[in-house]
């Protein structure tokens, strides 16, 4: 049962004219409350669920209650299912070591959004600074293997990741670009202005560049 105050927020949430600040705002006034959560996750509408997951806790986040997470998102086209996902990977998945290693299972899940993020989550933890972890190596011999054939959206995770790896770890450039030749994914995407570009060689060129002393 959805109480009327998730139905009040979702509805001043709904507007077209709503952005993501408004909605980290909100969340930051609220702080946890997990039942208020659960209550605008309810409403289905793509805002409210956005504003459940920075204010879900954590310690409740087992596997199945993370899977009735992704069911619903299945109900959102693309853009909004991963933008979901990825809310929910930065604000709570990666905030306790149980989470954490939930993450770290889901390489062969069934599930495509969390097979997606499992690759998501390890171009992350290169991407934001850290130390490269030590499966680099075991990482890049799955993405040769496996990455030409893997689901749409998991396949953009993965890509991802090996551009990060190109990027960070020197030793293995070579074999990212050569898998971004082969693979040829994004090649002849358009990129806008001072984007990069998805396709591995070129986006492994443009961010490695940008690090140079």
């Amino acid at each position: 049962m959805t109480s009327t105050s998730a139905k009040k927020i979702a509805s001043e949430l709904a507007s077209e004219s709503t952005k993501f600040g408004d909605i980290k705002k909100r969340g930051k006034e609220i702080k946890k409350d997990h039942e208020l959560a659960m209550e605008l996750w309810a409403t289905g509408t793509y805002h409210a669920r956005l504003l459940a997951t920075l204010i879900l806790d954590k310690s409740l986040l087992t596997q199945p209650a993370i899977d009735a997470l992704v069911a619903g998102m299945l109900d959102h086209d693309e853009t909004e299912r991963n933008m979901l996902a990825d809310w929910l990977l930065a604000n709570q998945l990666t905030k306790s070591k149980k989470t954490i290693a939930l993450l770290a299972s889901w390489e062969k899940n069934a599930s495509h959004v969390l097979r997606r993020l499992f690759w998501y989550h390890q171009a992350r933890l290169r991407w934001t600074g850290q130390a490269s972890p030590a499966n680099t190596g075991e990482l890049l011999k799955k993405l040769e293997r496996d990455m030409a054939s893997a689901h749409p959206e998991v396949q953009w995770a993965m890509n991802f990741c090996a551009g990060w790896i190109g990027v960070h770890d020197p030793k293995f450039r070579t074999r990212c670009i050569k898998l971004g030749e082969k693979v040829g994914l994004y090649k002849d995407d358009s990129v806008a202005k001072n984007c990069t570009p998805s396709f591995l060689p070129d986006f492994i060129r443009i961010e490695a560049g940008k690090r140079k002393p």
